[in-house]
């Protein structure tokens, strides 16, 4: 076969959440095509919004992983890893100070803190990255990102100038913000959050209303947190608590915006531009994306509609897999899919597709060969 002849295949999933990590979603889908079309070029490119799975998704697109010890949502030395190429490291923040790193997953709604991730940006600051992406999402705290800006160096102080402790319900008591401390590579590089929300700081949309459940936070403390990030954003910068994308990360956002001088972009556009993909579809006939369950929230902004619209831009149709699919024909149609292949149409029972999430999409992957393939 010559290489003019060669057919191209690009798989760019995002994980499969709690089942399957992205990479494993692309080889499973890969080995299936191979059981059916051998002779098809295979070109496995996993994908992330910035949310968990961002770093990995990076690693196996060739990054470099640097790993280190940091501290936890609750202050607990952790292993952790972020991805470096050239002078950009890819960090995600679910991976140092996430609901996952929690101690035996018991959550701290007032007390957790970003603290960690900032240990993390210090780490490859001093070893010469000058733009930081910061994949934001399954935050354990709701601290406005002070934590993190502590371990960059800032101090928040209380009216008697004594340092804050760490945590979101600290920050009632914030009364002065010194910067003169702050990491200097923060002056001198690019920050970029890879969010995929547009959630303000403070409000009925902002991080303790919508996100504070999840951290474990009892309806008691709305209240306190609300009032501790209105108080940390009258110190660090109001203007920034309405800005979209503010309230990521409970606050995370905010804090990188008003301290780091950060830029707000999708997460999926970021990443998608960091691993070159138009350049990656060059010669395909097609792309199959997906994720664990494809529904309404999928359309706004998340990585299956961030893949499918840089592909059809380069005219190659796309294929959508799923855990299961909750999207009417039309909305598949109207989002730019191809088509939509779903296991639980194979494996109805949710436990048992996600447990046999792999074997499974081998077979879709062997199904989309057959009828896409081998024509």
């Amino acid at each position: 076969m010559t290489r003019e002849t060669v057919r191209r295949v690009v798989l760019a999933p995002d994980k499969f959440k709690g089942s399957l990590t992205a990479p494993q979603v692309a080889a499973a889908l890969a080995t299936g095509i191979a059981e059916v079309a051998p002779a098809v070029q295979v070109r496995q490119v996993p994908v992330a919004d910035g949310g968990d799975g961002t770093v990995d998704a990076f690693v196996a697109s060739g990054w470099t992983r640097v790993e280190l010890s940091a501290p936890g949502p609750t202050g607990v030395p952790g292993s952790t890893s972020y991805a470096v190429q050239a002078e950009t490291a890819v960090i995600e923040l679910a991976a140092v100070v996430g609901l996952a790193k929690l101690p035996a997953g018991r959550p701290d709604p007032l007390g957790a803190s970003t603290y960690g991730l900032g240990v993390v940006i210090a780490h490859a600051l001093d070893n010469g990255a000058t733009h930081i992406v910061l994949g934001l999402g399954g935050s354990a705290s709701t601290d406005g990102g002070a934590g993190m800006v502590q371990a960059l160096g800032a101090r928040i102080l209380d009216a008697d100038g004594h340092e804050l402790a760490q945590g979101g319900a600290a920050l009632t008591r914030a009364a002065q913000l010194d910067l003169s401390g702050l990491h200097p590579g923060i002056a001198a590089g690019i920050v970029t959050l890879a969010c995929d929300v547009d959630n303000p700081l403070l409000g009925p949309k902002g991080a303790v209303a919508v996100y504070a459940p999840q951290k474990g936070t009892d309806t008691a403390d709305f209240a306190l947190l609300e009032e501790a990030l209105a108080n940390w954003a009258r110190l660090a910068g109001p203007t920034f608590a309405h800005h979209p994308g503010a309230g990521a990360a409970g606050g995370t956002g905010f804090g990188a915006l008003a301290v780091l001088g950060a830029q707000v972009r999708s997460g999926i556009e970021v990443i998608l531009e960091l691993l070159d993909f138009p350049a990656l579809l060059d010669g395909a006939e097609l792309v199959i994306t997906g994720e664990g369950s494809l529904d309404a929230q999928s359309l706004h902004g998340k990585a299956p509609i961030g893949v499918c619209e840089s592909a059809r831009k380069a005219g190659i149709p796309v294929i959508a897999v799923a855990g299961r699919n909750l999207l009417a024909a039309q909305e598949i149609r109207a989002a730019g899919f191809t088509a939509c292949y779903a296991l639980t149409d194979l494996e109805p029972d949710p436990a048992r597709s996600i447990a046999r999430a792999s074997h499974l999409l081998q077979q879709v992957g062997a199904q989309i060969a057959e009828r896409h393939l081998t024509r």
